[in-house]
């Protein structure tokens, strides 16, 4: 089997008090990214982007925040925008790409 890339794609969105919260994206148990939500108008929210190239399979996506923190992270819409790969339930799947 080959690698397949994918771009997975996530509205971000964080209520906080205090200091600036950060935020780890994990793939499996993988770290993607670390980030530190500077933010502090409501309204806002960030879209996120992960350029995934892996073996077709199953990865679970998750966020969680650093301790110590006062927020909350609430994770909407996430989706496959671009390659051969499906999302349910933050679970990537990704498929061999069409010959």
């Amino acid at each position: 089997m080959s690698k397949q890339f994918v771009r997975v794609l996530s509205d971000i969105h964080c209520d906080w008090e205090g200091l600036p919260p950060i935020y780890r994206v994990f793939v499996n148990d993988e770290l993607f990214t670390e980030r530190t939500w500077i933010w502090d108008d409501d309204a806002i929210y960030l879209e996120e982007m992960l350029q995934i190239e892996a073996e077709p399979g199953e990865y679970q996506i998750r966020h969680e925040l650093v301790p110590p923190h006062l927020a909350q992270l609430r994770v909407e819409n996430m989706r496959v925008d671009f390659g051969p790969g499906t999302i349910d339930n933050n679970r990537l799947r990704i498929e061999n790409a069409p010959l």
